[in-house]
């Protein structure tokens, strides 16, 4: 899909006309059919495909091509399944419009048309359209990363509630949330980490270019935001390690108190068993086979060990 957008009046409207791309500001590319990326390459631009933003090489995430900067971050969204995912997201900034290419659907492509003139600059040259574009990324990063925390309290008041003991299921839909909410920030950290690079990169190409001053100023500032979500996102790893430490430690208690109960039940029949092995063997000098009260004898004999064992027990406390 393709969605152009040209600024009017402080804001960006989306343009309708594909013929009309020449007025374009931004071109967002959404999984790309051939003729839209023919319709992009009559502007002056080079296309990339999937597996060249997907390569890990700084060459070939950061470059200059004439007069056309080409940037690839790696940012979280969902997948054509709607599946949470990350993948590879590529901006080509020239002199006169920003092109973006992606293969999924981070969520602040869908919300900053709508809030461009909010951004810190507005949206009347590409490299404003960028950084607030970069500013709507960064913004959604830090949701996520509130709503992580969140989690984590969630998870903490299930695995230690304040009343009963969590069940073994609660625990186990806590180690569930810890391993999903791991997996989100693992992909906040790597997106943080290539906006970081990504914005490095471009502050050292803002000479010479109109604004130079307050872009640089709104850079700085966006890559201060990026380090302290850069903290952020350590403390809560910390936080849900020792969710994922504490929910298993519950899981481990249970287990052990499951194994300490069987053992006692079985050490509770040790002692019955031991007198009934004794009377089950067949030798005829055992004076207790004849008498009439030998079997209630051995019953109670029975009986009254393993109610000792089982008073021991308490008074060891290991009941």
């Amino acid at each position: 899909m393709l969605f152009a957008y040209a600024p009017a009046n402080g804001h960006l409207v989306r343009l309708d006309d594909p013929e009309g791309l020449a007025e374009a500001l931004w071109i967002d590319l959404y999984r790309p059919m051939p003729e839209q990326i023919e319709l992009v390459a009559a502007l002056g631009v080079n296309v990339p495909t999937l597996a060249d933003m997907e390569e890990i090489e700084i060459s070939n995430r950061l470059y200059r091509e004439d007069d056309l900067e080409v940037m690839t971050v790696v940012v979280p969204g969902q997948s054509v399944s709607k599946t949470p995912s990350a993948g590879p997201v590529t901006f080509m900034l020239s002199p006169s419009r920003l092109v973006t290419v992606r293969h999924h659907a981070p969520r602040p492509f869908e919300t900053f048309p709508e809030r461009a003139n909010r951004a810190a600059l507005g949206c009347t040259t590409p490299e404003r359209v960028f950084l607030g574009l970069v500013e709507e990324i960064v913004g959604r990063l830090a949701d996520l990363l509130e709503g992580i925390g969140r989690s984590v309290d969630d998870i903490s008041a299930s695995v230690f509630p304040s009343e009963t003991s969590a069940g073994p299921d609660e625990l186990q839909a806590a180690l569930h949330r810890v391993g999903h909410e791991s997996e989100l920030l693992s992909r906040i950290r790597l997106g943080l980490l290539t906006v970081e690079r990504m914005l490095s990169y471009f502050g050292q190409t803002i000479d010479g270019r109109a604004d130079a001053h307050a872009l640089k100023q709104l850079v700085k500032g966006e890559m201060r935001d990026i380090q302290a979500l850069a903290v952020h996102a350590d403390f809560l790893a910390q936080r849900i390690a020792m969710a994922s430490d504490a929910t298993l430690g519950m899981i481990n208690l249970q287990q052990n108190n499951t194994v300490r109960t069987l053992s006692v039940v079985a050490a509770l029949f040790l002692p019955p068993t031991l007198i009934a092995s004794a009377y089950g063997m067949n030798f005829h000098n055992m004076p207790e086979l004849d008498k009439p009260w030998g079997y209630p004898g051995a019953l109670a004999l029975m009986l009254a060990s393993a109610v000792a064992t089982w008073l021991y027990f308490r008074w060891r406390r290991w009941l």
